[in-house]
Parts: C-alpha cells; sequence; structure tokens
C-alpha cells in the first residue's frame, strides 16, 4: 500500500505522516490489496479538514471528516474508509457466493 500525504494551508509534520500511516494500516486487516492512498490534510479557519481517497480493486473509495483537532478528523476519516472496506468486501464475497 502506498500513502501519499499532502497538506492544504498546513504543514504536514514527520508527526502528522507517521499518525496517518498507522492509522491507514489498520485498514489492511479488512482488505489485502489496498494500492494506492492519497490523503489531504487542510485547514479552513476553525475547521480542521482530513480526505482520502484509496484505489481497490474493483472500486475507488472516498472519505472525508471534519472536526476541531486534526488527529480527530483523521481519525472520523480513517473510521469511515473502514465501513466503506468493510462493505465493499461483503458485497463482493456474497456475489462470489451468488447469494
Amino acid at each position: 500500500m502506498q500513502v501519499h500525504i499532502s497538506g492544504h494551508h498546513v504543514e504536514v509534520t514527520e508527526a502528522l505522516q507517521s499518525y496517518v500511516s498507522t492509522k491507514l494500516e489498520k485498514l489492511q486487516r479488512h482488505f489485502d490489496h489496498i494500492g494506492n492512498v492519497q490523503v489531504t490534510l487542510s485547514i479552513e479557519k476553525e475547521r480542521q479538514k482530513a480526505e482520502g481517497s484509496l484505489n481497490i480493486k474493483g472500486a475507488q473509495l472516498h472519505a472525508d471528516a471534519e472536526h476541531e483537532d486534526l488527529y480527530a478528523a483523521i481519525d472520523l476519516m480513517n473510521d469511515k474508509l473502514d465501513r466503506q472496506l468493510i462493505k465493499h468486501k461483503e458485497k463482493t464475497v456474497s456475489r462470489s457466493h451468488g447469494s
């Protein structure tokens, strides 16, 4: 899994990079074949925003989250991507079993 992290009106520090990478590694528990992950962190006035999109076989998933704390926004984005991955995996498994 390749992770690309960029910042918009925010400097992406080593701590932010390692935090995002650690969180995204947990996504591989549910789906092994994650190709490319693009994360954009931004600050707009009082709101911190994290957007993520990942490419998997057969789909491209996207999630974004806003919060007053950037780390909390990253957690929310990661949770959304996690739910989408589980849902996608359940769909592909049910299709392959003919249910």
